[in-house]
């Protein structure tokens, strides 16, 4: 299998070339040359087996340059760390299913990506005798993940920017906690949209990149993807074990695009009607949902909601999309980018028909988004995070007698504790790690959302060999 960049700007490249490079040189994102295609007989053999099993047979067929021991084995430790047997399980309220993705050491659905990543990064740089100094900018739960992937490995430094006093403050102290030599924490004086554009911008430099061996674990690296098109695999392969073979609706909260792209890769290699629609929820900061619905993909101001991961208006996943949506175009995807970069938005109205077959589109408000948590703490005793709450909010528009509907719920509502008691009037109890953070001490540097002061820091504490 190999990668090549939505720009066109690279020669075609290895799945751990692909890795290793995170954002492709010439600023564009990797992307495989092709999407395999799994047939009926090859889907339904699936069925029994366990996450990490299944995980082998959907990454392996994306992945040709690991040895099947060594992927197997990475795996295996990957998924070590989760406290649920079946890694990410449904949970059944009625005919609507909650896939829980937050069983894993941060108590995140990024987790089942960036313990796969940091256990990649580690063995890769084992092979090749190298060292990484990993870059990356969080909303909230993407930093707390990366870190807790590669703390304490030799090989590797992160440096992880998220937005001063925007985030849940145990977000924050999950990351600002970890003191281990190789962690070093910044908090910009700015938005997630500040940060992401700063790496971006750093990552583009060829010269900074190579020089200072910088990796990303964004879901601008591709492996991050891959791992998460594994859950909507299992996913259906739940339903059609159990549920008449239906076809399955997938609801997303969605502010990077990436884990609903994920579902849509998975989409483009099941069989055809294992996945009948992919339902992309946003909460007021709506540019991805304007977009589907009417063309509209411009950029607007940061809003702070009660799910701050998805406070974003730039979704760098996006331009995966793009992409297939301009006919794999590199050309068309440079001119429809430098145009963004120019003028702030993209007007994609003829694109509409094809958006539209692809996704459904909905904007959920903050007072939605509470009377979804009171609502389903009520009904069945289950407490919906406020992220999970918006992608609930929207499936509930748009379920489809005879197909399965299953809502990602993307992060434990211990993690939005204010929130969810105002909605469900009783206190949330923090899980023993997490209420634990409380009383340890923090490392973190607020800096300005500058990237000549931000570059400045990496130089004097990056890797070198």
């Amino acid at each position: 299998m190999k990668y090549i960049s939505t720009r066109g700007g690279i020669a075609a490249i290895s799945f751990t070339e692909a890795v290793m490079m995170g954002l492709a040189t010439d600023g564009g994102l990797l992307l495989p040359r092709t999407i395999p295609r799994v047939d009926r007989p090859t889907f339904e053999s699936w069925q029994g087996l366990s996450y990490q099993e299944l995980a082998f047979e959907v990454m392996s067929r994306f992945i040709d340059d690991i040895p099947t021991s060594d992927l197997k084995s990475l795996i295996a430790a990957s998924y070590s760390s989760f406290d649920h047997p079946d890694v990410t399980p449904l949970v059944h309220l009625d005919d609507l299913h909650i896939l829980e993705l937050f069983h894993g050491p941060t108590f995140a659905f990024k987790d089942i990506a960036l313990q796969f990543l940091g256990n990649l990064f580690e063995y890769l740089l084992s092979k090749n005798d190298s060292y990484l100094n990993i870059l990356g900018a969080t909303s909230g739960d993407t930093g707390s993940a990366a870190i807790y992937g590669v703390r304490g490995k030799e090989r590797i430094a992160i440096f992880i920017l998220h937005p001063h006093r925007r985030i849940s403050s145990v977000q924050e102290r999950q990351m600002t906690t970890v003191t281990d030599a190789n962690v070093f924490n910044i908090a910009i004086e700015g938005t997630f949209d500040d940060g992401q554009a700063i790496v971006k911008e750093m990552f583009s430099d060829v010269v900074f990149k190579q020089a200072h061996h910088l990796g990303a674990i964004n879901s601008i690296n591709w492996a991050r993807v891959l791992a998460q098109v594994v859950y909507y695999v299992a996913s259906c392969l739940h339903i059609a074990g159990h549920e008449n073979d239906r076809a399955a609706t997938f609801a997303v909260p969605t502010g990077n695009f990436g884990d609903i792209f994920a579902g849509y890769i998975a989409k483009k290699m099941l069989p055809e009607g294992c996945i009948s629609k992919l339902v992309l929820a946003t909460n007021a900061n709506d540019i991805l949902t304007r977009a589907i619905n009417n063309g509209d993909y411009s950029l607007g101001q940061v809003v702070a909601t009660s799910s701050p991961s998805m406070d974003i208006q730039v979704a760098s996943n996006f331009e995966r999309y793009l992409y297939y949506l301009l006919d794999s175009s590199p050309e068309h995807v440079r001119d429809a980018m430098a145009h963004l970069k120019e003028t702030g938005g993209l007007q994609l109205d003829d694109c509409l028909g094809h958006m539209r077959r692809d996704f459904v589109a909905v904007a959920v408000s903050e007072d939605d988004v509470r009377a979804t948590i009171a609502d389903y703490h009520e009904r069945y005793g289950y407490v919906l995070d406020p992220h999970t709450a918006v992608g609930v909010r929207a499936a509930t528009q748009h379920r489809a007698k005879g197909i399965s509907t299953i809502c990602l719920a993307t992060a434990h509502p211990t993690k939005f504790s204010t929130v969810v008691e105002e909605a469900t009037g009783r206190p949330v109890d923090l899980p023993p790690p997490l209420a634990e953070l409380q009383d340890k001490p923090t490392r973190c540097e607020v800096m300005p959302a500058d990237r000549a002061a931000i570059t400045a820091f990496i130089e004097q504490h990056a890797i070198r060999r």
